[in-house]
């Protein structure tokens, strides 16, 4: 029977899923984070090696897919290629963009366009003619707006600037404080600019904007609006670009939605103008749409 391996490598883990022609899951592996931009050629090598050799893959492997943030840009793809042929997987194999493994998670048919925040964000979409259309997705310093960081960026900003008396009063910077084991202004900044831990850090303060929000904190409420407004708008952009006659999904998906369970609703309402859209929330692994590219190699 054939085997097939899914692998969904996003800023903050890696998840490879192992499944037989029918696309049953046999196995699944979890690893580190594997952003070529951010992590480097010889962390994600060693990140997809550990994935795959968790999976234990019978050989020969009949077909592999990587979706990995990336992909697309200058000399990208084939340094992923190259990466995976040195740890020894010379099937058939596809790279793509993690945004296209999300959107066919929760559309098998791959139309539809998917809003991804995770550590990062982007709005990425696919029109019945093969038309692709993208927004966002342009890394932390030139964009990400609504993802995880980019909430627990501004909930330290938020946080500063409440404790130096310059903001309005927020109980993010006790949060923050607590969470962190800091106790003055000057020992969250040490630990913000530390360049040795990496985003994914600050990416995790996100469930304290979502907490604060739900017991009434404005700050906190107000970054909650503008992460939806963010997210809305770069879905808003991608159905643009594209031409969908008819019923098609807007699939939300990644580990802010997860630590900030009200960013979803939010979307919907703001969205809910659009004709012919369903906005639903990503229930699989976004490997699962990686299996299920693996698998169309097999025809």
């Amino acid at each position: 029977m054939p085997f097939v391996i899914g692998i969904d490598a996003g800023g903050t883990k890696t998840v490879g899923l192992l499944a037989d022609e029918t696309g049953k899951v046999h196995s699944k592996s979890i690893s580190g984070g594997a952003n070529l931009l951010v992590k480097g050629e010889l962390a994600v090598e060693k990140v997809l090696f550990d994935v795959i050799e968790s999976l234990e893959a019978p050989e020969p492997l009949a077909a592999l897919c990587l979706g990995i943030a990336g992909v697309g840009q200058p000399g990208a793809d084939e340094v992923i290629r190259e990466v995976l042929r040195r740890i020894g997987q010379r099937q058939p194999t596809r790279v793509v963009n993690d945004a296209l493994v999300a959107l066919v998670a929760g559309a098998p048919s791959g139309i539809g366009i998917v809003v991804v925040a995770g550590t990062g964000s982007i709005a990425y979409g696919v029109d019945p003619n093969g038309h692709e259309a993208r927004a966002g997705g342009w890394g932390y310093l030139l964009g990400d707006e609504g993802s995880a960081f980019w909430l627990g960026h501004y909930a330290v900003r938020h946080a500063i600037r409440a404790a130096d008396g310059r903001g309005v009063a927020t109980t993010l910077y006790p949060l923050i404080c607590e969470k962190l084991g800091v106790s003055e202004p000057t020992e969250l900044v040490k630990w913000f600019y530390d360049q040795e831990l990496s985003r994914n850090r600050v990416a995790d303060l996100a469930s304290l904007v979502e907490r604060a929000s739900a017991d009434g904190d404005e700050a906190a409420e107000t970054l909650m609006d503008q992460a939806a407004k963010h997210l809305a708008s770069a879905a808003r952009a991608v159905s643009n670009h594209l031409d969908f006659p008819g019923h098609h999904p807007i699939i939300l998906a990644g580990g802010a939605f997860k630590a900030c369970p009200s960013l979803a609703p939010r979307i919907t309402t703001l969205l809910e103008d659009l004709p012919d859209v369903e906005v639903t929330l990503l229930e699989v692994e976004p490997a699962v749409g990686a299996v299920t590219l693996a698998l169309e190699l097999l025809q």
